[in-house]
């Protein structure tokens, strides 16, 4: 029998654990998720931070009291920098314009509200939205604005020092202390595309997969877009692995697979794959480095310049030669073939490939050595029969 939404919260919910314990299990805070060593690091990279923004500043006023040279919201943005590095609300941009901006939404509200319980309400509100829309999300920079306000500031300069210049000077440090101690600072926020060859590539999501799920999540997190794509994928790697366990390419290839030269011509290989009953060719040089490979598809692409609309009487028209030294028609196979290749190691993971099959739209992988010399082929049946033999989960 069908349920509504509610019966169906009810059924999944255990009889026997109350719904009032339930919610109050929410406020249990989970495991950091960090060694003590790292703990360490991060401690002490906050507390020179700090010290080296309040060193440079005091020197830069000398006599002055120390409200005048450091002020409170950057122990906050000391621990983003050291403690979360990979953090977006700690990147460069987010500390130095998060503060600074923020700092100057709250004197701007000081000197239009008298009132400082609305100056610091105001000051909060504006600071959070500059701070979303120019990408420099900072919660001390929210502490920075309301403490314009409770603090009475009034003139700009303060802005500039000491809140733009502690920020400067924390960023600095965090540059030198993050990345001498094995933490990359500045995080790339967006994962660059890989050049060159195309070694399979596990993901059955995509970019834009993601974004469209982080739009629909539509809230903040305290995670990079690039980091969090890269966890995802560990995690679905981590599913296949399980499934497949230690199974390697060359353990399921097959090997010695059927190829042609780069100068065979289209007849021959068309017959080679025919007789063999096989559908993609990989296409060798000289030196036995796998090139390209050709298709059927490639084959069906084929015009033969003489009108015929029928398939198979065009595909025996291109296929004829010429017999002219010079023919604008392609008569080998290294002009038909496909250049961009997608390959695998004899060492990689089976597991890696199962995306490939089931959403890229492959059928055939080569299977290549460490000088791109052609090893093995592996196809969909080989991926199929490797998980039907593959032990249960």
């Amino acid at each position: 029998m069908p349920t509504t939404p509610g019966q169906a919260d009810a059924l999944a919910i255990p009889a026997a654990v109350p719904r009032s314990r339930l919610w109050m299990r929410r406020f249990i805070p989970g495991p950091v998720g960090i060694s003590p060593g790292e703990a360490w690091r991060a401690a002490l990279g906050a507390g020179i931070g700090l010290a080296f923004a309040a060193a440079l500043c005091r020197m830069l006023a000398p006599g002055q009291p120390a409200a005048a040279w450091l002020i409170a919201p950057l122990g906050a943005s000391a621990l983003l920098v050291f403690v979360v590095p990979a953090s977006p609300l700690a990147q460069p941009w987010p500390v130095i314009a998060g503060n600074t901006l923020s700092a100057l939404v709250g004197i701007a509200c000081v000197q239009a509200f008298p009132d400082p319980v609305l100056a610091a309400g105001v000051a909060m509100a504006v600071a959070v939205l500059l701070m979303a829309s120019l990408r420099c999300l900072h919660p001390p920079g929210g502490a920075a604005a309301v403490l314009m306000a409770v603090a009475h500031v009034t003139h700009y300069d303060f802005a500039i020092f000491p809140v733009l210049m502690n920020s400067l000077a924390l960023v600095g440090m965090g540059l030198l202390y993050n990345n001498l101690t094995g933490r990359p600072y500045p995080r790339a926020q967006v994962l660059p595309a890989d050049p060159g060859l195309r070694p399979v590539d596990a993901r059955r999501f995509s970019a834009e997969d993601l974004d469209t799920a982080l739009a629909r999540y539509n809230q903040v997190l305290d995670i990079g877009r690039a980091d969090l794509q890269v966890l995802l994928e560990e995690a679905e790697m981590a599913a296949y692995q399980r499934k497949l366990g230690a199974l390697r390419c060359a353990d399921v290839m097959s090997r010695a697979p059927v190829s042609v030269p780069f100068g065979a011509s289209l007849q021959e290989a068309w017959d080679l794959m025919h007789a063999r009953r096989i559908k993609a060719l990989p296409v060798l040089d000289r030196a036995q480095r796998i090139c390209g490979i050709v298709t059927t598809a490639d084959f069906m692409r084929l015009d033969s310049g003489s009108g015929v609309t029928d398939l198979q009487a065009r595909l025996r028209a291109a296929l004829k030669p010429s017999g002219s030294t010079h023919s604008e028609r392609p008569e080998v196979v290294g002009q038909i073939m496909t250049r961009s290749v997608r390959v695998a190691s004899g060492d990689s993971l089976l597991a890696d490939l199962i995306p490939v099959f089931a959403h890229d739209g492959h059928h055939h992988i080569p299977v290549i050595d460490g000088q791109q010399r052609l090893v093995g082929m592996i196809t969909q049946s080989d991926v199929v029969r490797a998980l039907y033999h593959a032990p249960a989960a």
